[in-house]
Order: C-alpha cells, then structure tokens, then sequence
C-alpha cells in the first residue's frame, strides 16, 4: 500500500464540483483508494464519503492507494487536490 500526506490547495476547499471530480478520477484506477483526514478514512471513489469529510483549504490529508496502479492514481489525485480553481 502507499500513502501521501497531502495539503489542499483548492479555494474552497473538496466541495461539491471538485469532489465530483476527485471521485471521477479516483475511479479511473483499479488500485483501493481511500482519504483519511483526522481518525477518519473514506472511500476515495465515495462521493458521500468524501463530502462527509468537509475539507476545507489548507487542511492535511492521507491518501491511500493499493493495487498496481497505486502510484499513478496518488499523482493524479494530489493534482486535484492541490490545483487552484
């Protein structure tokens, strides 16, 4: 399994239509991934697992991602994360 501790950068934070679109990415990838932010993990392919986190801007998360695109999926994920809308 890998995992990277990652800082959001989005404005408003994973709401809605950046949430949407972090769970189309995370879907796109045969690896299990997940999203923990605190004591709290989350299917990352869940859009109401990760709205139910409420990231907002500047705060750390842990993805988590196993499977043999583990790594590409982790990039991918960390561009939307960190991407200024």
């Amino acid at each position: 399994m890998r995992e990277r501790q990652v800082i959001v950068q989005l404005t408003q934070g994973l709401h809605a239509r950046p949430a949407t679109l972090f769970v189309k990415v995370a879907a796109s990838f045969s690896s299990e991934i997940g999203l923990n932010k605190d004591e709290k993990k989350v299917n990352a392919k869940s859009i109401i697992g990760v709205m139910s986190l409420a990231v907002s801007k500047g705060q750390s998360v842990v993805l988590t991602a196993d499977g043999a695109d583990a790594e590409q999926a982790l990039d991918a994920l960390e561009r939307v994360l960190v991407s200024v809308e």
